[in-house]
C-alpha cells in the first residue's frame, strides 16, 4: 500500500459571506445568520486564506481522506445556510382523527395521533423555525444538520408500533428536503 503526500481541498466563500477562525472554531456570517462549528483534528487542517476555506491533510490514509471530504461538506453548507438558509416540507396523513399540532417552547406537540390521550412530542434543535400550515409543516433554519435532525424528530415521533403500516399510513412525512430557501 502506498501512501501519497498531501491532500488538499477548497471551499470558496462569496463575497456577500463574512467568514472567520479562531483556533480550530471556523464562524460564517451570512444575510440569515451565523453558523460556528469547530473543525478540530489532529491531521487535518483548515485554513481560511483569501475566499477559500483550504482543508489540507499529510500523508492521508483513508480515514482522513473521508474526513476532508466531510469538511469540505460541512463548510459549503455553512456558507449555503448563513447565505440562503434551508426548508424541509413536510406533509400531515390522516385517516379517521385529525391531528392537533404546535410548537410549544423547544418541542413540538402532536395530539389526538390515532386517537390517543396523551401527546406525542418532538425535539427541536438550535435555532429552527417550525411552521404548521394547514396539513404542511415547514421546517426552516441556517444550520443543516439542525433543520434535517429536527424534520427526523417530528417524523420519528408519528411511527405506528403494533400495526400494519400499509393500512394505517397515518404520520408526518418529509415530502422535501434541504431546498435552499429563496430570498
Amino acid at each position: 500500500m502506498t501512501v501519497t503526500g498531501h491532500l488538499d481541498d477548497k471551499v470558496h466563500v462569496p463575497a456577500e459571506v463574512k467568514a472567520s477562525m479562531k483556533g480550530t472554531e471556523v464562524t460564517v456570517k451570512g444575510s440569515k445568520g451565523q453558523v460556528t462549528r469547530d473543525f478540530g483534528h489532529p491531521k487535518v487542517k483548515v485554513t481560511l486564506k483569501d475566499d477559500h476555506f483550504h482543508i489540507e491533510c499529510e500523508y492521508p490514509r483513508t480515514k482522513e481522506k473521508a474526513l476532508v471530504g466531510t469538511y469540505a461538506a460541512h463548510l459549503k453548507n455553512m456558507v449555503e445556510g448563513a447565505n440562503h438558509g434551508f426548508e424541509y416540507y413536510m406533509k400531515v396523513v390522516y385517516s379517521h382523527f385529525p391531528m392537533k399540532l404546535a410548537v410549544k417552547g423547544e418541542k413540538f406537540v402532536i395530539e389526538n395521533f390515532l386517537g390517543e390521550k396523551s401527546p406525542r412530542h418532538a425535539n427541536i434543535l438550535g435555532q429552527t423555525k417550525v411552521v404548521v400550515k394547514g396539513a404542511e409543516v415547514v421546517v426552516s433554519g441556517i444550520n443543516l444538520e439542525e433543520v434535517s435532525q429536527t424534520a427526523a424528530n417530528i417524523e420519528r415521533a408519528c411511527r405506528i408500533k403494533g400495526y400494519d403500516p400499509r393500512v394505517f399510513q397515518d404520520g408526518i412525512y418529509i415530502v422535501e428536503k434541504a431546498r435552499k430557501v429563496k430570498a
